[in-house]
């Protein structure tokens, strides 16, 4: 199974951007790189740069010197926990003063070569892949290649010049799938996307065998569309037969008329057999319910609580009395306390049964 692979531009999205960066101590991690990189690693990403460096071919930094810059980012990287698998950089400008470099190239962005080489030597699904820049000519390479793409942060890139910023002559090749603020936001955005893909393939797709009967057919084709709206396409299951690759015209030829699609009306007699049983069960619930409603602990607390009353009107004839006996009131008080509470005990027996 291929890999995964984040593709990052370096200058301004991995670290700061001076302008042609030609010695390691220039190297700035930018905040938030390295949280992010360790997190495209738990989500299972290659991480790989794809970096122009023109000023290669400049003459501004050499071969050695802009290995050692590299050597420096993984530095930095590792001491706060995090890597990159690779990193590719094109060193070819057409303007260049070095003969050896000076020449156009497919590894150049916008074009895609270096993401084609990596996806071949790392083994490399561009189509499930991301390629995240602060340039439109990172969007434009990331597309070409087939991958998913971020653009983050200002496109202007400091004391670039003006042939490296030039517009680009596709706008809609140029046109990222995302915009984020920072590196941070362009993981929150292939996070949420991972959730939706994986909320897409749990979505339950209804299964169709092939049918002759009529009536079979027409009950499917109603359930079909019945179906929520907010499935895509690859959920919607196949017509009378006809596939997914052949809908459009050809579907809409061969379905059936809209006539056919209204479901048969049921059977009147199995219907008043179906519902004969409901009732019947009904009533056998209902009787059961009735006679369960008896107990002998209902009984005794009904028993014990007629008595209550009894003995608080005792309390009050003996307190309204002509010879007032206190004593009395306060036992027959007692009593009918005393009853109550086993009337209440009896009534919560009874319910817990």
């Amino acid at each position: 199974m291929s890999n995964t692979a984040v593709f990052l531009d370096r200058d301004g999205t991995l670290i700061h951007d001076p302008g042609y960066l030609n010695h390691p101590d220039q190297v700035q991690v930018i905040d938030g790189v390295a949280e992010a990189l360790k997190e495209f690693q738990l989500l299972g990403y290659k991480r790989v740069v794809a970096s122009n460096q023109s000023g290669v071919a400049r003459g501004v930094v050499s071969i050695e010197m802009l290995e050692r810059i590299h050597d420096r980012l993984r530095e930095l990287l590792a001491v706060k926990g995090a890597s990159v698998d690779a990193i590719y950089y094109c060193p070819h400008h057409p303007d260049g003063t070095i003969p050896e470099y000076r020449k156009d190239s497919d590894w150049r962005k916008p074009k895609p070569g270096m993401l084609l080489a990596a996806a071949k030597e790392m083994d490399l699904d561009l189509s499930r892949s991301w390629m995240i820049g602060d340039n439109e000519r990172d969007v434009e390479a990331g597309r070409s290649a087939g991958c998913k793409t971020i653009l983050i942060g200002s496109t202007a890139s400091g004391n670039v010049t003006a042939s490296e910023t030039r517009p680009s002559a596709d706008p809609e090749k140029s046109k990222p799938d995302y915009v984020a603020v920072n590196i941070k936001e362009a993981v929150n955005i292939i996070k949420r996307h991972r959730r939706t893909l994986a909320d897409r393939r749990t979505t339950p797709v209804p299964e169709m065998s092939p049918v002759s009967d009529e009536r079979t057919l027409a009950a499917k084709s109603a359930e079909i569309l019945a179906m929520p709206r907010e499935r895509g396409p690859e959920a919607v299951p196949c017509v009378a037969g006809v596939p997914p690759s052949n809908r459009g015209q050809d579907a809409r030829d061969t379905a059936p008329a809209p006539a056919a699609l209204v479901p048969p009306a049921a059977d009147p007699a199995k219907t008043e057999q179906l519902l004969t049983s409901i009732l019947e069960q009904l009533r056998r619930m209902q009787t059961r319910e009735t006679f369960g409603e008896f107990s002998l602990t209902r009984l005794l607390a009904g028993i014990v609580q007629a008595f209550v009353p009894l003995c608080l009107l005792l309390a009050l004839w003996f307190l309204l009395g002509s010879k007032r006996q206190d004593n009395s009131v306060f036992m027959a008080l007692s009593f009918a306390a005393v009853l109550q509470v086993m009337a209440l005990t009896f009534y919560i027996m009874h319910d817990r049964r």
